[in-house]
């Protein structure tokens, strides 16, 4: 979806998916839709890419383009529980958030650059090929596309990711994995984060972006509020090593969604409660 198209019909689907219990359910509309073929071929010129000089010049580029564009646009983002990164080793990890924006990963690029890490980003393969600016940051600003066939989860991504991880980065793998726009609520988990971080053998940094409404309308939309954001770092979970990654990666999974359900409760002072209503939205006025 491009940014602020359709968010009505976004909506309606957000509260479809709640009725049904459908928390991982795609609600964009207008995605790109390719075929297993087409994606595994989008991602294999990817990386192709990647190792030329164009691509590599690009990926200069497009970090600037990222490090300006975090400064610009989350100018009024708070950093909180920055006390939990306290005894973090200096290694990779894997960071996860709440997932809400196209835009989401900018708060957790200022918190990364506040801990003088690189920032890379897990992505749904489909997003190489969304409209304009949004398909070259995709493409150059730090990401591993993520293609959705077993033989690419369990050979080429934990090997791209280990190839990041081993360079201090942080890894930012979305668990909830569909966007939800301005969903305030943490949904269920997928255990994918949490598996590669047990196989990997590096810690989780649980994070939960709290959404303000702020008083002035949005220029384009005036049926919604502008909002600014709350990244409410919260403790970091360690893999076990003691046991197999298949067990340790739910122990950390549910560490993780009671972390977010915590953080959710005390920052919008209200008990989890799923049922949809017009607040679940942030920002939105709604007629």
């Amino acid at each position: 979806m491009i940014i602020g198209d359709n968010r009505e019909r976004v909506i309606a689907n957000i509260k479809h998916a709640t009725e049904i219990g459908d928390f991982n359910a795609k609600v964009e509309v207008g995605d790109p839709i390719l075929s297993l073929q087409e994606r595994t071929s989008l991602v294999n010129d990817f990386w192709q890419k990647q190792q030329t000089f164009i691509g590599k010049l690009n990926n200069k580029i497009g970090h600037t383009l990222f490090d300006a564009l975090t400064y610009a646009l989350t100018a009024s983002t708070i950093l909180t529980g920055l006390d939990n990164l306290s005894g973090l080793p200096r290694g990779g990890a894997i960071i996860t958030t709440n997932h809400f924006n196209q835009i989401d990963s900018l708060p957790i690029k200022r918190l990364a650059n506040k801990a003088q890490h690189q920032l890379t980003i897990a992505i749904e393969d489909t997003n190489l090929k969304l409209p304009g600016i949004l398909s070259y940051l995709m493409n150059y600003v730090g990401t591993i596309p993520l293609v959705k066939s077993t033989s690419y989860i369990s050979n080429n991504f934990p090997q791209h990711l280990n190839d990041v991880l081993t360079q201090n980065n942080w890894v930012l793998i979305y668990p909830e994995q569909e966007m939800w726009w301005n969903y305030r609520k943490p949904r269920q988990l997928q255990r994918g984060a949490y598996y590669f971080a047990a196989k990997q053998n590096v810690p989780i940094i649980s994070t939960f972006i709290e959404i303000q409404t702020l008083p002035k309308l949005e220029k384009d939309h005036p049926h919604f509020q502008q909002t600014k954001y709350v990244v409410h770092v919260l403790p970091t979970i360690y893999p076990d090593t003691s046991v197999e990654a298949n067990i340790d990666s739910r122990r950390m999974l549910k560490q993780d969604y009671q972390q977010k359900v915590t953080a959710y409760e005390t920052a919008y002072q209200c008990k989890l409660d799923y049922t949809f209503t017009p607040w679940d939205i942030a920002g939105w006025l709604a007629k």
